[in-house]
């Protein structure tokens, strides 16, 4: 067997890898950890991001358009607002390509522990920032950086668990492991939306918008510093270090990743496409239309959502079973097609008034659950295995700037200009762009695995 068929096994090879590999680390002493352990240490870790992923999403349509940009009108402001939203994802990338490098000169811990310090003082200083009745466009300025340096953190807070997890979970149970860190997404969505829904129906609307809004993000960097002390326990501890060193799961240099792997990273990343557009059509989209609309109290929609995203949750934990019995990537193609019949129907579900509003919040997120439960990693197989550590993480940061960063705006916008129908044609090509990937992905597996 060449050196190539060593990098892309067949599932059956794989599997009897992985036995002799647990097997020879049981008899060394580093056995002592399970999918189990390392699925805890990544649902606890990725919440604490997902709560000030969340907690800006919603300020972004609820509080920002009023107290950054009150000079222009409700739809207007609201789409300056998403614009400096995406700015995160735009610089997300980077802040993987920058703490890629601190890790490989001071090691894990040192990167971990600036990236989610980072985080939480990113988060945290929005809380201090002062409104724009008070300081003009200097206020818009230090939004769009603070919101930059959160980009910047999460593309830092990458510590391979995701990958270890799926790594080592059982070859029948790799679609149920992947599916464990996805988790996140939701918890974190429902901490974030019940805090702003208990402040906002709690509060004056003056005081909400004046001191109310800031809580959140105050909260934010408690959360993180108990984020960041779950994780260093973990990547920290001797047994997961060895594991990691074992996987391989180290970084390499960024140029080095796009040179050589660089399709696969963009298989990844539009292979996932339809569920990473459809996550913030579904979580910061019709939160957005219906305010400036007027068509359901915010209250309302956030007790919606806040249901929507309970459902997520099973609706996650069935991803993994089916996963599981169909496979990743069928799973994915699958959800790709239901995701577009769900497109179809958005435009009319949003214009049916309140009941056909609340039935596209609560099925997008049914659907969100069964999709993004399965998103992460799906093509990272693809990758040589000293490159999946970088791999992984470049391929998520490319999946969140090219289905996720804009969505908000760009639905908002087409669906004000263009009707609703836009909506329903944006989020088609993220269907149509998933099962491409997905196909091109299917071609090239066959050929990879003969080399």
């Amino acid at each position: 067997m060449n050196e190539q068929a060593l990098h892309y096994p067949t599932p059956g090879s794989r599997a009897l890898h992985d036995d002799r590999q647990r097997a020879a680390r049981a008899a060394e002493g580093h056995e002592s950890v399970t999918p189990g352990d390392i699925a805890v240490g990544v649902i606890i870790g990725r919440t604490s991001e997902f709560f000030d992923f969340f907690t800006y999403g919603i300020a972004s349509v609820l509080v920002f358009p009023h107290v950054f940009f009150p000079f222009a009108d409700a739809l207007t402001g609201t789409m300056y607002s998403f614009a400096i939203f995406a700015l995160a994802f735009i610089f997300r990338p980077f802040g993987t390509a920058l703490f890629m490098t601190i890790q490989r000169h001071w090691g894990r811990g040192v990167k971990l522990t600036i990236a989610l310090f980072l985080l939480g003082t990113a988060t945290a200083g929005i809380a201090f920032l002062p409104a724009h009745a008070t300081s003009g466009g200097l206020a818009i300025l230090l939004l769009a950086i603070f919101r930059s340096l959160q980009g910047v953190a999460y593309g830092g807070s990458w510590d391979g668990l995701p990958s270890l997890l799926a790594l080592n979970a059982p070859a029948n149970k790799r679609g149920w492991y992947s599916m464990l860190g996805q988790l996140s997404a939701p918890l974190g969505f429902l901490v974030a939306a019940a805090l702003f829904l208990y402040l906002h129906t709690t509060l004056s609307e003056a005081d909400f918008l004046e001191w109310g809004w800031r809580f959140p993000f105050y909260v934010a960097f408690a959360i993180n510093v108990v984020g960041l002390f779950a994780r260093l326990r973990l990547v920290l501890a001797s047994e997961y270090t060895q594991m990691l060193e074992d996987r391989e799961l180290n970084p390499i240099g960024t140029l080095e990743m796009v040179r050589t792997q660089g399709y696969n990273l963009f298989i990844g990343a539009f292979a996932s496409l339809a569920s990473y557009a459809l996550f913030h059509l579904v979580t910061i989209f019709p939160l957005s239309w219906i305010a400036i609309h007027h068509s359901q109290a915010i209250a309302d929609v956030l007790i919606i959502q806040l249901v929507g995203a309970a459902i997520a949750i099973p609706s996650m934990l069935a991803s993994g079973a089916i996963a599981d019995r169909l496979g990743r990537r069928t799973t994915l193609g699958l959800l790709a097609i239901l995701i577009g019949v769900f497109a179809i129907a958005s435009p009319w579900l949003l214009s049916a008034g309140v009941v056909g509003q609340d039935a596209f919040i609560l099925v997008g997120f049914a659907l969100l659950g069964l999709s993004y439960g399965q998103a992460s990693g799906t093509a990272t197989a693809n990758f040589l295995p000293h490159c999946r550590y970088t791999g992984a993480a470049l391929t998520a940061d490319l999946a969140w700037l090219i289905g996720a960063a804009f969505a908000p705006l760009v639905a908002l916008g087409l669906s004000a200009h263009f009707g609703l129908a836009a909506l329903s044609l944006y989020l088609l090509s993220g269907s149509a762009c998933t099962l491409l990937a997905l196909r091109i992905n299917r071609r090239i597996r066959p050929a990879q695995t003969r080399r």
